[in-house]
Parts: C-alpha cells; sequence; structure tokens
C-alpha cells in the first residue's frame, strides 16, 4: 500500500532552466496526497483555484502540500485528500528576479527642428529593467490563457511603443537638438514612467530605463563635430595655427609635399606674421612717429616757424621751443 501511495503522489516544482521565463504554470490532472511543493530561489508559487488565487508561497524549501499548504488556501482550508482524489488546482511559479530587455530604434526617428522641414533624423537604443509586482493583474491579463511568458514576449509589446515616446519626451523637454545625449538621463525617466504606466496594467512594473546613445545621420554628425571643433578654438590667431598644422599633415600623408617645401612655407609665413607684428607695435608705441618724419622732411631751417616739431611732431603753439621735446623751432 505505501508503493501505491507513492506513485499517487506527484512532486509541485519549477525546474528553472532558462532565465528569460517570467511565469511557468505547473497543470496537472491532480495534486495527490503526498505530494509535495517545490520552491527554488528566485521563485514564488502561486495556488489557483477554479482561475482565482488561492495562496502565494515565497518562502523557498520543500513542503508537504496536504500539511503546510493547504491550512493557508482560501477556500480549501478544509480540504481532506481521499485515496483517490486530489486537488484540480493549479500553481503558478513567478519568476521574482529582474529582467534586462535591450531596446532600440528600428528606423530613424524625425524630431521637428528648427530650419529642418523633414525633421532631424536620430537613432537610438538603451536597456530597460522590469519585474513582476502584481500577481493578480498578471494572471488575469497574461497567465490566464498563457502557460508560460516570456522577455521576448513582453518585449514585442514594449517595442512598438518606444519611438513614439522617445519623440515625445526629446520635444517635452525642449532640449537642444544637437546635444541630445547630454539629455539622455531625463529623456529616459520620462520614457520609463510613461513605460511603467502601460506595463502596470499587466502586472509588472519598470525599474529602471536608460538611453545609452543617440545617433545621428553621418553627414549631421560631421557638421556637429566641426562646429565643436571651431568653437573649442576660440580665436582665428589660434584657428589659423591649427589649419596650418592640419595642411602640413595633410601634404605629408597625401604625398603631395616636400619636407623642404613645407618648411620654407613655414618659415616665410611666421616671418610674414612677425613683420606685421613688429610694425603694429612700432605704431602703437609712438603714434606721432609718421608725423615727426614728415615734420622733419618739410623743415628746411629758413627761419620761419614750423606747423610741427621735427623731432617729436607735436603741433607747434607758436613758441620758439617745443613744449613737448624742448627743440629749438627758430
Amino acid at each position: 500500500m505505501g508503493l501505491f501511495n507513492n506513485q499517487l503522489a506527484n512532486v509541485v516544482e519549477w525546474q528553472e532552466y532558462r532565465d528569460d521565463i517570467i511565469f511557468w504554470k505547473w497543470n496537472n490532472d491532480e495534486i495527490k496526497k503526498g505530494s509535495r511543493l517545490i520552491i527554488r530561489k528566485g521563485q514564488d508559487a502561486v495556488f489557483m483555484y477554479n482561475g482565482k488565487v488561492e495562496g502565494i508561497f515565497r518562502d523557498e524549501g520543500s513542503f508537504d502540500i496536504e500539511s503546510q499548504i493547504i491550512p493557508f488556501l482560501s477556500t480549501l482550508k478544509g480540504f481532506k485528500f481521499g485515496f483517490n482524489s486530489g486537488i484540480r488546482a493549479e500553481v503558478l511559479f513567478v519568476n521574482t528576479k529582474e529582467f534586462l530587455i535591450k531596446w532600440g530604434t528600428k528606423n530613424s526617428i524625425n524630431i521637428p527642428a528648427a530650419g529642418l522641414p523633414g525633421g532631424l533624423p536620430v537613432r537610438s537604443y538603451g536597456t530597460l529593467s522590469c519585474k513582476v509586482s502584481d500577481y493578480d493583474l498578471l494572471i488575469e491579463k497574461l497567465a490566464g490563457v498563457k502557460k508560460m511568458y516570456t522577455v521576448d514576449e513582453l518585449k514585442e509589446r514594449i517595442a512598438p511603443r518606444i519611438d513614439p515616446l522617445l519623440m515625445k519626451w526629446i520635444i517635452k523637454e525642449g532640449k537642444d537638438m544637437f546635444n541630445l545625449q547630454a539629455n539622455a538621463y531625463d529623456i529616459g525617466k520620462g520614457i520609463g514612467t510613461d513605460l511603467d504606466m502601460e506595463l502596470s496594467l499587466l502586472g509588472i512594473t519598470v525599474t529602471n530605463f536608460t538611453i545609452q546613445s543617440v545617433s545621428y545621420p553621418e553627414e549631421v554628425q560631421q557638421m556637429i563635430d566641426k562646429v565643436a571643433s571651431q568653437s573649442m578654438i576660440g580665436n582665428m590667431t589660434t584657428y589659423q595655427q591649427v589649419a596650418m598644422v592640419d595642411a602640413i599633415s595633410n601634404s605629408s600623408t597625401n604625398g603631395n609635399g616636400t619636407a623642404g617645401n613645407i618648411t620654407s612655407d613655414m618659415m616665410q609665413m611666421q616671418m610674414g606674421m612677425a613683420m606685421g607684428q613688429q610694425m603694429v607695435n612700432q605704431m602703437n608705441l609712438n603714434p606721432n612717429a609718421n608725423q615727426a618724419q614728415n615734420a622733419q622732411a618739410a623743415y628746411v631751417g629758413d627761419g620761419t616757424m614750423p606747423n610741427f616739431c621735427p623731432n617729436c611732431g607735436l603741433k607747434t603753439t607758436g613758441a620758439n621751443y617745443c613744449p613737448n621735446c624742448g627743440r629749438k623751432l627758430i
């Protein structure tokens, strides 16, 4: 008789072999007398009877269903196993771990931008973390008609919502269209909030939503890089120096110049810049120099009063000596 009873008994368990399964339903004809419930780490066991939740068990371990489980079920507390009778019940095993889902825009989305009638096309990708939060909703919306539910199935439900939410929050935040990566945290936080509201209706909550990258078409990115590099240089003199170095590097790389030609060009450029700078400095130090030279050339020493001092170029005032340098004028 003992051997016969062991044959009637069964083990209610989920031998979890995949990390991407959100829930799995144990469904046998009957739970027999002497059966045991095994709950592993990272699992919760939800007993259902006639489609209704009877009890949720969260502690891991092996439990005798008749003595340790039945007394805690809502409508089956007084159930007694007979010799040939058992409970026609279902046990839903729920994966309590946090799931990581990778997402990405399938096509470029056009963000409205000034000066771009068709919008600014961008692509983006990142990750989404979520977990089961409400077993009643999970059973009502998903588990009632499915034996199991995977991360890929959830991803298929989420994917169509990413693109419109990304566009919504980029526009709503009013961020710089050419610097979206710097504002990825705020945009991602908004998207995560909206997704959480939608998935909560399925008993699933979003714990984190991140934007890892925002990319532009190649020609747009090149324009952004060029503007950024010029703004970092700061002034035209430095820009010309950088441009000269770039030209030399390109000439060397392309094989269109020789070391002698490059050196000669550099020396000529530097000499021209030095000469021009020297002229400017002299003019700044002695603004009356040209007037003095002109006055010196015009002064012939014929005993008449010059209009300008031939020494320093200061305009005369009628005195015999220059009030500025003391030179005798007559």
